[in-house]
């Protein structure tokens, strides 16, 4: 940072902890005046199940993925901002189980008052990640704006044989979360100067850390019936949306799930971001929570990740190969985390 610029760089965002996004309700209110894409059949994926990325079917053996996620700093250091916002946008194309192949930056940047450098430092960032991905940037478009905000437009391929959505999941399937928890209240401390360095240290390892081991890994152990990341709507918010495009209902063991080391101590309200009250109004009607479930893993499920890991709905005769793959590569987490049954009622999600 330049010694004399008067505000930290993650103060340019005006909303700690979270990547900003719309809640589920009003997004889902939004796509009801849309016009319909499903008349046309080359369509795959588009908006009816709040999957990941959109899919186009160019051939009978070859599938666009496409998607775009951008948001406000949520560390201090401009190049690792940069990482984390790529591998958070790269994840939406591995959460398809498909391959990155070019990307477009789309950057906010308040250049009458931060130096360039600052940007490119963010670029340079997002660089290392998309070349790590062994995709190509084409290029990206900037806009002068009060608040920086940065992220990517990706386009993948796939072979629609191979395509893995969030609406597969079938009863009897585990549950596997490929890393641990934490990172809103932990970006949120960060921002305000309560987090200690070795517990950001591992949330930006977590953060940076591309979901293509992960879909890696379950290519090798085969028997994967549904995939999505966890992102902006935390565990309980995507797991909802795979029960809900499922037809069943996912229940998850507080008790079980990973946290990154040190967010115990930063998993209370004063660190709650907007994003993870929304989360649970959101919720509300959709989840049960057993009266003895972990306090921990219920504040958890509901915090906003920023580049979480893929949540895998995966037949329970492949779960060990798939958490022996996990951990060859290792991954951040390779954590059962629960099963899918019957659905219940209006139940998506129970948390025990």
């Amino acid at each position: 940072m330049n010694p004399g610029t008067q505000k930290r760089f993650i103060d340019y965002a005006n909303c700690a902890g979270c990547a900003g996004k719309i809640p589920p309700l009003g997004i889902a209110q939004l796509l009801k005046g849309l016009p319909a894409t499903f008349r046309d059949p080359n369509v795959l994926v588009a908006t009816e199940t709040m999957d990941d990325a959109g899919v186009y079917r160019l051939s009978d053996n070859l599938a666009m993925v496409q998607t775009v996620d951008f948001f406000p700093p949520v560390v201090d250091d401009p190049f690792v901002f940069g990482q984390i916002a790529a591998a958070n946008a790269l994840s939406d194309v591995y959460a398809m189980n498909g391959r990155p192949v070019t990307v477009l930056n789309i950057a906010g940047f308040p250049d009458d008052e931060l130096p360039l450098e600052i940007l490119a430092q963010v670029l340079r960032g997002a660089a290392d990640r998309v070349a790590l991905a062994g995709a190509t940037t084409l290029g990206g478009h900037t806009l002068r704006d009060k608040e920086v905000k940065f992220g990517l437009s990706v386009t993948g391929l796939i072979d629609p044989a191979d395509l893995l959505t969030n609406a597969g999941a079938r009863p009897g399937d585990v549950l596997v979360l490929t890393k641990p928890l934490g990172t809103g209240f932990i970006t949120t401390a960060a921002k305000r100067e309560s987090c200690p360095a070795g517990v950001l240290e591992r949330a930006v390892a977590s953060m940076i850390e591309l979901n293509a081991v992960g879909r890696d890994a379950l290519r090798e152990a085969g028997g994967a019936h549904a995939l999505t990341d966890v992102t902006g709507y935390g565990l309980a918010g995507h797991a909802s949306e795979m029960a809900d495009g499922s037809g069943v209902t996912i229940e998850l063991d507080a008790g079980t799930l990973p946290a990154i080391e040190g967010v115990a101590e930063l998993a209370i309200p004063k660190f709650h971001t907007r994003a993870s009250r929304t989360n649970r109004e959101f919720l509300r009607d959709k989840m049960e929570v057993a009266a003895e479930a972990d306090p921990l893993g219920v504040e958890l499920v509901y915090d906003p990740q920023t580049s979480g890991g893929l949540l895998i709905a995966v037949d329970q005769r492949s779960v060990d190969r798939l958490v022996e793959a996990l951990r060859r590569r290792e991954t951040q987490a390779a954590a059962v985390v629960g099963r899918v049954v019957e659905r219940s009622g209006t139940t998506s999600v129970r948390l025990r």
